[in-house]
């Protein structure tokens, strides 16, 4: 058990670590290269990258829609899904958050799933330190029971309600009877 676990973490870090060296710009002169279509975009990155604040990110809990699976298959999944991660995140000029994200956490069997993306939210704002957001995340990530760790990418809704430094996150993962629908849910704290 622990060495598959270690050989999983050795390969969801190698995964997670690969996509976010080459997602990321690191440099102005990162976007030079990049065609007229795409510089915004790239800018953007380059932004959130290089002038935004750093992010601590916590996963704690996927709740399995009791709906989609039988009471044994419940039983048998992991809904405590710790991990976490780091990432940078900038408010935009709208008022709006955008970051770059990289976290590890065990899936429903035990098994380390990387995953690094994006994410944009609308920010609705009620007093000085309260926020909501919604918006979207769009990622890569590796799954041992997916293609066995074969990266694939993915797009979600992604909620949060916040308050000063700390922000509550969940995301659903659809699917049919009997895979997915999972209500995926994590913390961060901004530096």
């Amino acid at each position: 058990m622990i060495r598959s676990i270690s050989l999983a973490a050795r390969r969801g870090a190698a995964v997670a670590l690969l996509a976010a060296a080459t997602a990321l710009p690191l440099t102005a002169q990162a976007c030079d290269n990049v065609p007229d279509w795409a510089q915004g975009a790239c800018n953007r990155l380059d932004q959130i990258w290089n002038q935004g604040n750093d992010e601590l990110y916590i996963t704690g809990y996927a709740w399995h829609n009791r709906a989609a699976y039988s009471a044994d298959k419940i039983k048998s999944f992991r809904e405590e899904s710790w991990g976490g991660g780091w990432g940078k995140g900038i408010y935009d000029e709208d008022g709006d958050w955008q970051g770059l994200y990289g976290m590890a956490f065990l899936d429903s069997h035990g098994h380390v799933e990387p995953i690094a993306g994006y994410g944009y939210q609308k920010i609705g704002r009620v007093g000085e330190n309260w926020r909501f957001g919604i918006g979207y995340t769009a990622f890569l990530t590796a799954r041992e029971d997916i293609f066995h760790y074969i990266p694939f990418p993915g797009i979600l809704p992604l909620a949060s309600v916040g308050y000063d430094k700390a922000t509550f996150y969940a995301t659903y993962i659809p699917g049919g009877k009997g895979n997915g629908n999972v209500l995926f849910m994590f913390g961060k704290w901004t530096f």
